[in-house]
């Protein structure tokens, strides 16, 4: 062997030590980092399943709700028409009103449901809003007595005043302003 071909077998022996060694050193490299994406992949699937969990519970909740709130309204029965307003600044039942009520109670009664009722009591414009908040509220509770008298059972009714906020007439008139002063009755399953 010549020094020339020594010296090529030699730089060729060098050059196979340092791709097989180069070679190692990327697998290890290589094996090193996907451990790590590996672990970072995972951490992500953990929160990511989290969250799915966390998501799916919010929607059969949801789902629930939605379910209980379906169909819930029956009717609304409001004492406003000429025989049962109320007057000004007063929330006393006329008998014709208490008569509209009597037959309400029957008619809950006689059809055997498991109703509730969420009384709202009304009033015009007249007054304060914070005076109109508490005779809305008077009328509302005037009629939840009633119909307790009547076999209704109070914790199957609850009471509101909307006061002046949901006319149903202009308040600029006298007839506008007495159909604002009612109690509506929302009848729900």
């Amino acid at each position: 062997m010549t020094f020339t071909s020594r010296k090529a077998l030699a730089i060729g022996a060098v050059m196979a030590i340092g791709v097989v060694a180069s070679g190692c050193a990327s697998h290890k490299f290589v094996r090193e980092n996907v451990a790590v994406v590996d672990e970072r992949v995972a951490a992500v699937d953990n929160r990511l399943t989290g969250v799915e969990s966390t998501a799916n519970q919010a929607l059969d909740r949801a789902n629930a709700a939605h379910k209980l709130a379906e169909g819930k309204f029956l009717y609304e029965v409001v004492l406003s028409d000429d025989s049962v307003k109320f007057p000004v600044n007063a929330n006393n039942l006329s008998p014709e009103a208490e008569q509209r009520l009597a037959e309400l109670a029957q008619r809950l009664k006689a059809e055997n449901r498991s109703v509730y009722l969420e009384i709202q009591g009304h009033t015009d414009s007249s007054g304060s809003e914070a005076t109109n908040e508490r005779m809305g509220m008077a009328r509302a509770e005037a009629v939840r007595r009633y119909m307790s008298t009547q076999g209704i059972a109070l914790n199957r009714m609850s009471t509101i005043s909307y006061g002046e906020a949901h006319p149903v007439a202009p308040n600029n008139t006298r007839e506008g302003r007495a159909q604002n002063r009612r109690v509506a009755i929302v009848v729900l399953s």
